[in-house]
């Protein structure tokens, strides 16, 4: 091999270990640290096996069992036998290893409503504790993926059950905020993942938008979590579709 084809295969070589290592932290499942204990009342729920229609995401899904979201709940889906199966601060990792630590370990929901990826993108540019100091990088393709990872987890846990993919709420004042550009990058994404069998895509953000594209923070003060009046907007806008999976 003459000296310039070596030099050539050489960078090739490079290229593709580059490629190889870039890291998607997205689909790389891992403990989302001081959620130990709810990760935990999740598993011991799974094993009781009697929820019909679990609600699976981060913050924003945690928020039902709140103060904004408590009797919103109460109202809509505690009368549907739901359990809220969502952790604060969770990015789509965090959920996977959820799923391969006992999450959804002895249920058999009719229906799962999925939302999850909007701390992939918010937590962009920290260092994270669980990733040995790293600084969070996620682009809307890898958040996609991190989503399709967790799609794929819970149609081999629950091969019967039906998914409600939601998009990413909006979040920032406006259709300028960089965040909300991302969430709906990936949403663009995601949607393709329904097939009207298992999995069903529903984007009600408009639900919270003013004509404008503005967010209201009398519906999300901090522009990213509902208040009451945003839950009830919520509940409402899914209600039918939910009904109709758990039939």
């Amino acid at each position: 091999m003459n000296t310039r084809l070596l030099l050539i295969t050489l960078l090739c070589l490079a290229n593709v270990t580059f490629a190889d290592t870039t890291p998607n932290y997205a689909t790389m499942p891992v403990l989302h640290p001081g959620t130990e204990k709810r990760h935990e009342s999740f598993n011991e729920i799974s094993k009781k096996g009697e929820a019909q229609l679990v609600f699976l995401g981060d913050s924003i899904t945690h928020g039902w069992d709140g103060a904004k979201g408590k009797a919103v709940w109460e109202k809509y889906w505690a009368p549907l036998k739901a359990a809220n199966f969502g952790i604060g601060g969770d990015r789509t990792e965090h959920v996977l290893w959820r799923l391969e630590h006992g999450n959804f370990d002895g249920l058999k929901p009719k229906a799962i409503v999925l939302m999850i990826g909007t701390n992939n993108t918010g937590h962009q540019g920290r260092p994270q504790k669980e990733l040995n100091g790293a600084v969070y990088q996620c682009s809307a393709q890898q958040t996609a993926d991190g989503v399709k990872a967790i799609l794929g987890k819970l149609k081999a846990k629950c091969p019967k059950a039906k998914i409600l993919l939601l998009a990413i709420f909006p979040r920032g004042a406006n259709n300028a905020d960089k965040f909300r550009q991302q969430n709906e990058a990936t949403n663009a994404i995601i949607k393709g993942f329904a097939d009207n069998k298992t999995v069903f895509f529903m984007d009600v953000n408009a639900k919270f938008l003013q004509p404008d594209g503005t967010l209201s923070k009398e519906i999300m003060p901090d522009l990213l979590h509902p208040n009451e009046k945003g839950y009830e907007i919520w509940a409402e806008a899914i209600q039918a579709k939910v009904k109709q999976l758990l039939k």
